[in-house]
């Protein structure tokens, strides 16, 4: 792709400019954002997003924009099941609303570093081990296994991490403001809003694990890994508030992203098999025969399990919504039924 030292410089200070504007412009003065100032921001990030892969389409040719645009797809995806989690974290900790942008803002940069540092430990794997490719498909596989039956069973922030977290730390009952350490009786203590911040990072890395590998299964390009991502975090804080209701909504959410994980982890696997080096697999010499999955399939495929999995989820909790309204009318008709 050819992507210079100059134009990563230039694309991680935009990235950071970015994330300064927000927070000066949006998080500074806490409040609860309003549906049309959420949804302006989201359309703003999604157009933007949009417009940097038709970029790389018209500069470095449509394998590469279709490479971006199958990656953007499904880290934000990834990263909408990332909110639904923050989700339950804010309500776990009792957050304040108005504090909640704060907390966003603060999980979504700890996200981006933490991408940032397995895209890179991706990079250098994949230059120099081709063998990597196994150990990702491989891994891509068991999380889709758990996301896919195993989703949603924990509380975040009552885990076995956060108990350690909090036997360590002297931590206090109540919020103060959106600080994040409070002095009572001269001895400092952390407030919960501490405490959610460093949940959300633990989850931050949790996700990384399973989202680098999806994208790298998606394209070599580490410039594109990273962009992916960049425009999947960007806007994420204005789409917490715009479908917040909606999170809840999407029950089928956990397995469309199991099937997603589950593509790319065969993928992989099969790309893996393609360019074998193991002296153990076929002497070690690549099995040719093994099919490459194209990148235009790869987005069709990925694009409409989103699709599936939305339509799905919205179709179900509307039947469960009648279905409740039905015994609920009943209900009131057996109360309310004349005596004999």
């Amino acid at each position: 792709m050819g992507v210079t030292p100059l134009i990563w410089i230039i694309t991680i200070a935009v990235t950071i400019a970015f994330f300064v504007f927000e927070f000066f412009a949006h998080v500074r003065k806490p409040h609860e954002p309003t549906i049309g100032e959420s949804a302006r921001w989201s359309a703003f990030y999604i157009g933007l997003a949009l417009l940097f892969g038709v970029g790389i389409g018209v500069v470095s040719g449509w394998t590469y924009g279709g490479e971006y645009f199958a990656g953007y797809l499904t880290e934000k995806a990834l990263s909408i099941d990332n909110l639904f989690v923050f989700l339950i974290i804010m309500t776990g900790f009792a957050v304040p609303k108005k504090y909640q942008q704060k907390v966003l803002m603060v999980g979504i940069v700890i996200a981006l570093i933490m991408r940032g540092a397995f895209i890179a430990v991706g990079a250098a794997l994949i230059e120099n081990f081709s063998w990597i490719f196994y150990i990702f498909g491989a891994l891509l596989l068991v999380l889709a296994y758990r996301q896919a039956f195993a989703h949603g069973e924990s509380d975040p922030a009552n885990g076995k991490f956060m108990t350690f977290v909090r036997r360590v730390l002297p931590v206090t009952e109540e919020y103060n403001e959106d600080k994040l350490t409070v002095k009572k009786d001269g001895k400092r203590f952390v407030t919960p809003m501490l405490l959610v911040i460093i949940a959300i990072g633990f989850i931050d890395l949790v996700f990384a694990v399973d989202s680098i590998p999806a994208i790298y299964g998606l394209t070599n390009e580490a410039y594109i890994v990273f962009t992916a991502n960049a425009f999947a975090l960007m806007g994420l804080r204005q789409l917490y508030f715009l479908i917040g209701g909606l999170l809840e909504r999407l029950v089928y959410l956990a397995q469309g992203l199991a099937v997603i994980l589950a593509f790319i982890g065969v993928k992989l696997v099969f790309h893996a098999l393609h360019v074998n080096e193991l002296p153990f697999i076929n002497g070690g010499e690549p099995l040719l025969w093994v099919p490459e999955i194209p990148i235009w399939f790869s987005l069709l495929f990925i694009a409409a399990t989103v699709a599936v999995a939305t339509i799905a989820s919205l179709r179900k909790t509307r039947n469960d919504d009648k279905k409740k309204e039905r015994e609920t009318f009943d209900g009131e008709k057996v109360i309310h039924a004349p005596e004999d």
